[in-house]
């Protein structure tokens, strides 16, 4: 297959991804109308896990093994918390908003790399984080009484997203995927088991099958992701996992007649450059479905 034939099948897988991951927030959105937080992080990593499982087997199970459990954990309950903070923001913001704060976190990502890995920042990185901040900012809108408790969860999210998503590098250099999907998948079920004994809700089966739903889409979404970033370089088929924002933008327009403000319009063209010029380093994690 020819270069450019590879790369049209990565820009296409990338934004079949990016279709999936707005899908998922459309389920997980729509089931907060009944279930509170608690329930709808448990169903989404559990219905996950049983999705995942058939693939995990065919990997192995002896193979799960890991020497890096402490980075394991760190990786799962840092995505686990990305998960309540989204879909807390899911549930109280606009689609589109609170999607685009949460892939805000290339940019946490080079703060924390910096402090964490010892990675130093260019200029064009710290550039980016500036142009990155100034859109986030623009969304936020401090100072025009729209500044809300729940824009701040959702811009926790992506804090959290980039501490897994940097977990992640240090552990990619010992551990294959695979192992690094199965400990978040299993610590993200049991430990979202424990707020159930005050929060449970027992679900309608329209529910349960519309939050099955978001477990396949985040699963398709992953899968597509990561075939997407096998066929080209990540700095070619990054800008495309920004598309998730856009389908979001008219999943809230279909379904709840949300219009976004200038403001979002122009904090949007902003992360999502400052997102790409992070995201061209050597080695940056790719983008995912918000954790």
């Amino acid at each position: 297959m020819s270069t450019d034939k590879m790369f049209m099948r990565a820009a296409l897988t990338a934004t079949l991804a990016a279709l999936m991951f707005a899908s998922m927030g459309v389920a997980v959105r729509y089931s907060s109308k009944t279930l509170p937080n608690e329930m709808l992080v448990f169903l989404r990593s559990s219905f996950g896990l049983i999705i995942l499982f058939p693939w995990l087997c065919k990997k192995g199970l002896k193979n799960l093994a890991t020497r890096r459990l402490k980075a394991q954990i760190l990786r799962a309950l840092s995505g686990l918390a990305a998960m309540y903070c989204f879909f807390y923001a899911l549930a109280h913001l606009q689609l589109a908003e609170a999607v685009l704060l949460n892939y805000s976190a290339p940019l946490f990502i080079a703060i924390i790399a910096l402090f964490w890995l010892g990675e130093k920042a260019s200029n064009k990185i710290v550039t980016a984080i500036i142009i990155g901040f100034l859109g986030i900012c623009l969304i936020l809108k401090p100072g025009t009484g729209l500044f809300t408790y729940a824009a701040w969860v959702g811009l926790i999210s992506a804090v959290f997203a980039a501490i897994a998503m940097v977990t992640i590098r240090s552990l990619a250099s010992t551990e294959p995927t695979y192992r690094i999907v199965f400990y978040y998948s299993i610590t993200a079920t049991v430990v979202s088991t424990i707020p159930l004994f005050w929060a449970w809700q027992t679900p309608s089966w329209k529910t349960l099958i519309i939050m099955g739903l978001a477990g396949l889409f985040a699963t398709l979404g992953q899968f597509l992701l990561t075939y997407g970033y096998s066929l080209a370089p990540a700095a070619r088929v990054s800008p495309y996992s920004y598309t998730t924002v856009i389908f979001a933008a008219i999943y809230g327009w279909i379904f709840w007649s949300e219009i976004p403000d200038i403001y979002m319009y122009l904090g949007a063209l902003l992360i999502i450059i400052a997102g790409i010029m992070t995201m061209q380093r050597r080695n940056m994690p790719q983008m995912t479905e918000p954790d």
